[in-house]
């Protein structure tokens, strides 16, 4: 009694399908940063270096409006890139990054809400 692949082989090409497709549908989805990948919205933020790795560093007025931005139209992404690893690895130090909006008087910041361990001042 000989069996045909054929159905088989159609089994485990609907099965590829559905596998890639859900694949790419994750790929294109929106994250903390939107459609933005993390990694673009945090080298947006260069300007911020300097004051996110000392608390008495001055803050740019490019920094400033930097982050203004991203908290209007992103503003869990702030957190999202402060607690990434490219924060890590850039020497950014997340308790004094946090107070960053802040510095630069920001009115539409979430004062109070938790970002990892730290609270937005």
């Amino acid at each position: 009694m000989a069996l045909s692949l054929k159905p088989y082989c159609l089994v485990v090409l609907f099965l590829f399908w559905i596998s890639l497709n859900a694949l790419v549908s994750d790929v294109g989805a929106a994250g903390e940063c939107g459609r933005t990948p993390i990694r673009s919205a945090a080298a947006s933020l260069r300007p911020c270096l300097g004051a996110a790795r000392n608390a008495r560093a001055k803050v740019p007025p490019a920094c400033c409006a930097k982050v203004g931005a991203l908290l209007r139209t992103s503003p869990r992404c702030l957190c999202a890139i402060l607690l990434s690893p490219l924060a890590k690895q850039a020497g950014i130090m997340p308790g004094i990054a946090i107070a960053i909006p802040k510095k630069c008087n920001i009115r539409n910041r979430q004062a109070g809400k938790k970002c990892g361990r730290y609270t937005v001042p």
